[in-house]
């Protein structure tokens, strides 16, 4: 650490153990030289029991050592924290990708720089109440996703700070960052998948649309396939090449790149026979163009899959654009372009696919990912769990219903919705118990039904319990 510039006031450091969960924590205190009474909680890594005395030496040895590195810390009189921020960004740039560096400097120099350098806040002086403040004041406008973003950039900047040597301890720990809401995208039915690839055939947005919604492709990987990433033969398509856009020093910049998200976004998907004769459509309409255009033809672009005319690259923004523009004017319901990356789950999650092959499939690092993001459609668990509860079968409930009886639940607030899809399984299924159906009906029903055609489940089941009432008569 550096020692130009040290404090010459001395900083007393108070400290007492706590215990949580079990173990014992050492919780600082000090005032520094602005009179600012600051805090600062450290575990020991001790349980408890039979440590008390080992804890209480850690915490006399961290209390002598927080008042050294306090009491000499380098006094940064005239950096703002603003300018931390972007001579950070300064430093991380050559470090990291150019996308993930345009997000960055968007959040600091549209945002955080200056809100804080409005209030000429100090970075000696800057507290975990003036972050928590900007935090509150961005949540007025943007979501707290985003705000997330913010936080993850100061907490770098400051790290930053404290490596090297500006501050002692970053006040990142006493920072409430905020919760964000659960989202939860929108989904296409398998009617309305069906119904939207009919619409958009002979549509720019075509392969856009087939490539999200079947294979589950994000936006950076259906503009970054390449005819040498499709085998023909072997009929498989391999995910391993991006394209996307970023916004640098107020310019967009395409970024082309030989990686993917992660490494579990590499991936080989199979190519199924539909999609291996409209890949192999596409292939001779570009070689059409290619002849017809000539030297005007983009011959850096004939290596991909997706191009204009001309062979250009379809810029990102466009199908972001696009997407939604057409479903509007073709009477579907409102969804972003990623909604067909999540209904590629949905519809692999109706048809019986376990998380873990979803996981596969979409490319998540995580199974922790796909659970947490489809995890409440999945039904199949719910299914056997029903179907473990066949006792309530023993108890009056039990007795045969008959169809002319059968009202089905609905919550309040979705009293006139009806259920029609396997897309509606999980709540109607819960209708049905809620409504007193016996359990082994609901299982031989499932058993028998073919619940991915049937156009209404209600009338399913009550054709069916007409039939099984009729057969136990």
């Amino acid at each position: 650490m550096r020692t130009d510039h040290l404090q010459s006031k001395t900083i007393t450091v108070s400290g007492h153990l706590q215990e949580r969960r079990g173990y014992y924590h050492m919780a600082l205190s000090w005032t520094d030289k602005n009179g600012n009474r600051e805090r600062k909680s450290i575990s020991t890594g001790l349980s408890v029991k039979g440590n008390k005395k080992r804890a209480t030496e850690m915490l006399n040895e961290a209390r002598r050592e927080w008042k050294e590195l306090l009491t000499n810390m380098p006094e940064v009189v005239d950096m703002l924290f603003a300018d931390l921020m972007e001579k950070w960004l300064d430093v991380i740039k050559p470090k990291i990708k150019l996308t993930t560096y345009g997000g960055y400097q968007s959040n600091v120099n549209k945002v955080i720089a200056p809100y804080f350098r409005e209030r000429g806040i100090l970075l000696r002086e800057l507290t975990a109440g003036d972050i928590n403040e900007f935090y509150d004041k961005q949540l007025e406008r943007v979501k707290a996703t985003s705000v997330h973003k913010f936080h993850a950039n100061i907490s770098k900047a400051l790290k930053y700070a404290v490596k090297e040597g500006m501050i002692p301890y970053s006040v990142m720990g006493n920072v409430d960052r905020p919760k964000a809401e659960r989202f939860v995208g929108k989904f296409l039915r398998q009617s309305e998948a069906v119904k939207l690839f009919e619409a958009v055939k002979g549509h720019r947005l075509e392969l856009c649309v087939m490539l999200g919604a079947f294979y589950g492709l994000r936006r950076a990987e259906i503009l970054g396939l390449r005819w040498e990433s499709i085998d023909f033969d072997a009929n498989s398509i391999t995910i391993e090449h991006t394209v996307t856009e970023a916004h640098v020093d107020g310019k967009k910049v395409l970024v082309v790149d030989d990686t993917t998200k992660s490494k579990a976004s590499f991936r080989s998907l199979p190519l199924v026979p539909g999609f291996r004769a409209k890949l192999l459509s596409v292939k001779a309409e570009q070689e059409q163009n290619r002849k017809l255009c000539g030297k005007s033809y983009n011959k850096k672009g004939a290596q991909y899959v997706y191009t204009d005319a001309l062979g250009n690259l379809i810029k990102p923004n466009y199908l972001t654009v696009a997407f939604p523009k057409f479903l509007q004017q073709n009477g579907f319901k409102e969804m972003r372009l990623h909604d067909l990356r999540h209904s590629c789950a949905s519809l692999l999650l109706a048809n019986g696919v376990q998380l873990i092959q979803i996981k596969d499939w979409l490319g998540h690092s995580d199974i922790s990912i796909t659970s947490e993001t489809y995890a409440h459609l999945e039904f199949s668990s719910k299914q056997a769990s029903a179907q473990a509860m066949t006792w309530i079968d023993k108890t009056s409930l039990g007795e045969k219903h008959h169809t002319d009886q059968l009202v089905f639940y609905r919550p309040v607030d979705n009293a006139d919705k009806g259920y029609s899809t396997v897309q509606d399984l999980p709540d109607f299924m819960h209708s049905l118990i809620v409504s007193g159906v016996p359990v082994g009906i609901i299982q031989a029903w499932m058993g028998q039904a073919d619940l991915t055609a049937v156009n209404s489940l209600e009338n399913s089941f009550r054709d069916f319990v007409s039939a099984y009432t009729d057969t136990a008569h």
